[in-house]
């Protein structure tokens, strides 16, 4: 077994699970093909890797990752009230409902929707995961130094 720990200049194979503090699970691949990513390529957010490294295949732990480690603390700023019009009329508003808006880039931004009456509708463009303290498990399967040529 391959006891090079993870760091910089590493590339790690692992399966994770993402959880709340209740316990629900937000994401997990241990019921699947396990996860790589190299670290620094973006992938996983610097205070999840941060808290890989040093570990080494076939380590398994659980780690608190707190909000300004992880998605962030919630803005206030980001939730946004939007006229009801520009919504189509049959638009089905749900508290909750998970829907993309574009910017002006066109890139695709996720937004929650708090509230909504006749007049307006409030949108909040915060990580829904923001504010969250995550639990992060993982299983490191592999760790092998990155290839440069």
């Amino acid at each position: 077994m391959n006891a090079l720990p993870i760091g910089p200049n590493t590339k790690v194979t692992l399966h994770f699970a993402l959880k709340l503090g209740s316990g629900d699970v937000v994401d997990s691949n241990f019921e699947a093909d396990a996860a790589q990513f190299t670290v620094g390529d973006g992938n996983l957010l610097p205070g999840f890797e941060e808290a890989l490294f040093g570990l080494i295949a076939g380590d398994e732990k659980s780690f608190a990752i707190p909000p300004e480690k992880a998605f962030g603390q919630p803005n206030p700023n980001n939730i946004q009230d939007v006229k009801r019009d520009e919504f189509a009329a049959d638009f089905p508003l749900e508290v909750g409902l998970v829907i993309g808006f574009s910017d002006a880039a066109g890139a695709e931004n996720p937004a929650v929707i708090r509230s909504f009456d006749d007049q307006t509708v409030v949108v909040d463009f915060n990580h829904p995961l923001a504010g969250e303290t995550i639990t992060f498990d993982v299983r490191i399967i592999d760790v092998a130094p990155v290839v440069t040529h």
